[in-house]
């Protein structure tokens, strides 16, 4: 399959929302391994190509933007009825030419507010003229604004924007806009359909966070969880392991724990690695939904601190079942990060800043003043990480900020927004 972009950018400014739009989408047609054009017109200055722009496998195409050696200066034609200029329609056949050289090695053209947008009015009557000779190619037309009012009367060309073209879906980004949508075009509401725009949290990200990324999922899990502390029993890894396995069982959440490990000399690093890894697995976990920073190799000797602040952003549970604490920074740094914090309430330190920060408490076992406490499950461990997983995640999801953050990171990632909605659209075409 091969897809188009068709823009009409004459630049790549990023403060034109439609441009992040369009960058959003590139990586996603890119990371699928398809081949992608982008047409923008002969005026847009490619020397100015950032990010996403400068990947390689991109084929740029100039669409001439000149008629009898004189520049096309677009009209924005808004209104229903009216006149256009003089040359609108020798201009829209010089275009409508350099679509069909161009898109004939193409399957599907994904054109953004070209049927919209009054000022586009000579590329949408241009992209009619270039379909009636590809009749095989299929186009999805993207409209970014509210759908206008279809008015009562039209005449050609202005029609065009209140006109469906064959072989076109119809795009708008909420379903809340669909009825309107195919209003205006005077379409079947089955022929329109809602792609939301997406949020690549990850290309803000420092390269340690996307160097993690690239070895394990940070984005997809519903629950995601980071836990950083030297690799020492002490620390209880073994536990968080365990608690996050008995969620993933009985919540049927998508979970993900991130430990960022830095070695202890009381411990041999593989020895405990497989104990906590042995542990989340009899509780539920599997073993990819477990990993530790220190398996790779700049990170062997320990995640960076910014870093870590950085996995508390996207992660929203953080659980400290820790046995001895004589402050607890990573609960304060976790809770600036809007985590759902659960803490080990035999510890001190973590009991008083708990109830400081409304945190939720379990019982494991813990060093006190001058005695140990050793806890005792009934009827068994599992029941209770069973019992408190499952309230866990009910008051997370009454959370309405962690909702949000959670939503945030995965129902409108690039990777959601092509699984479930531009993806399918296009398979059929295919």
């Amino acid at each position: 399959m091969k897809v188009a972009l068709l823009t009409m950018f004459n630049g790549l400014d990023s403060t034109y929302s439609l441009v992040n739009v369009v960058a959003e989408q590139l990586r996603m047609l890119l990371s699928a391994g398809i081949s992608t054009k982008i047409l923008v017109t002969e005026h847009c200055p490619l020397e100015d190509r950032y990010g996403v722009f400068l990947d390689e496998r991109i084929e740029w195409v100039k669409i001439v933007n000149h008629y009898e050696g004189k520049q096309i200066h677009w009209g924005d034609y808004s209104q229903p009825s009216g006149k256009v200029h003089s040359t609108f329609f020798n201009e829209a056949d010089v275009i409508a030419n350099d679509f069909v050289e161009h898109l004939a090695d193409v399957d599907v053209c994904i054109m953004h507010d070209i049927h919209y947008q009054g000022w586009h009015l000579v590329h949408n009557v241009a992209i009619r003229k270039a379909q009636e000779q590809l009749p095989n190619l299929k186009f999805i037309a993207f409209t970014h604004s509210a759908p206008v009012n279809r008015p009562t009367k039209t005449v050609w060309p202005f029609s065009a924007r209140y006109t469906p073209m064959k072989n076109t879906i119809y795009v708008y980004p909420t379903q809340s806009g669909i009825s309107a949508l195919a209003n205006q075009y005077n379409v079947a509401e089955g022929k329109c359909r809602a792609i939301n725009n997406s949020l690549d949290i990850l290309s803000f990200s420092s390269k340690e966070i996307q160097l993690l990324n690239e070895n394990t999922d940070l984005i997809s899990p519903d629950i995601l969880v980071v836990y950083p502390g030297r690799l020492t029993y002490g620390k209880k890894f073994e536990k968080v392991a365990a608690l996050c396995g008995a969620i993933k069982m009985h919540c049927e959440k998508k979970v993900k724990v991130i430990f960022c490990d830095f070695p202890s000399s009381d411990v041999a690093p593989n020895v405990y690695k497989k104990l906590i890894n042995k542990q989340g697995i009899m509780n539920g976990l599997d073993e990819e939904d477990m990993f530790f920073t220190s398996d790779i190799e700049d990170f062997k000797n320990g995640f960076p601190r910014q870093a870590v602040l950085e996995l508390f952003s996207l992660s929203n549970l953080f659980i400290c079942p820790s046995y001895s604490e004589s402050f607890g920074l990573t609960v304060l740094e976790a809770a600036s990060r809007g985590n759902f914090i659960v803490l080990n309430e035999q510890v001190p330190a973590l009991n008083e800043l708990g109830k400081q920060l409304n945190s939720y408490f379990m019982k494991w076992d813990a060093r006190n003043f001058g005695f140990n406490t050793h806890e005792k499950y009934h009827p068994s461990e599992q029941a209770y990480l069973k019992e408190h997983g499952e309230i866990i995640v009910n008051l997370m999801r009454e959370n309405q900020v962690i909702q949000a953050k959670t939503l945030a990171r995965t129902r409108y990632s690039p990777q959601w927004i092509w699984n479930n909605q531009l993806d399918p659209l296009l398979n059929p075409f295919g």
